[in-house]
């Protein structure tokens, strides 16, 4: 099964709010991925399918109160049951991550997860190396508490110092995603 991650772009949005909506019990306006598709063009990134169905997205922002400590902040992740279990989330999650680091010179990565979704605990924690930085009690809607989880980037600047080396040499041709998405 093979499966394209690019950045995404206005018009996949009406695709990825469907698939938030298959996937996810928090759900947004439209205006809010508009919001995210506008203000961070390069940030967000979508999961298509050998169709051009999308399959899966992630919705990324940079944190804007704090010049002196950029970082980012991932405000959904979703895969579709159908592709999940085949490192699409980890793509999607450390191309997001890359880019705040290639564009932002981003330190380290926020997101929120639920106390009791296990499996998205074990990506973060296993797979994406997230530590839980604090319980946020009542954060979500219905009353679940959500752990507030970093994730340090420290990886993705040496990853891009090498490359801006390389580059400076005239050993490789490098860049970011848009023009040809995920090689990894």
């Amino acid at each position: 099964m093979s499966v394209n991650i690019r950045c995404a772009t206005t018009e996949d949005l009406l695709n990825i709010q469907h698939c938030n909506l298959q996937c996810l019990p928090e759900n947004y306006q439209m205006k809010y991925y508009l919001y995210h598709a506008l203000s961070w063009p390069q940030l967000s990134y979508v999961a298509e399918d050998e169709k051009g169905r999308i399959v899966g997205y992630v919705l990324a922002k940079m944190e804007e109160d704090c010049e002196d400590n950029p970082h980012g902040h991932i405000t959904s992740l979703a895969v579709k049951r159908s592709h999940r279990r085949l490192g699409i989330a980890q793509k999607l999650m450390n191309q997001a991550s890359r880019a705040m680091v290639e564009c932002f010179g981003a330190k380290y990565v926020s997101l929120h997860v639920r106390r009791s979704n296990r499996a998205a605990l074990n990506l973060y924690t296993s797979s994406l190396q997230f530590e839980v930085s604090e319980v946020e009690p009542k954060y979500y809607a219905d009353g679940e508490d959500a752990y507030a989880m970093k994730r340090d980037l420290t990886s993705f600047h040496h990853e891009k110092a090498l490359r801006d080396r390389a580059h400076k040499e005239g050993n490789v041709h490098t860049h970011l995603g848009r023009c040809c998405g995920d090689h990894s």
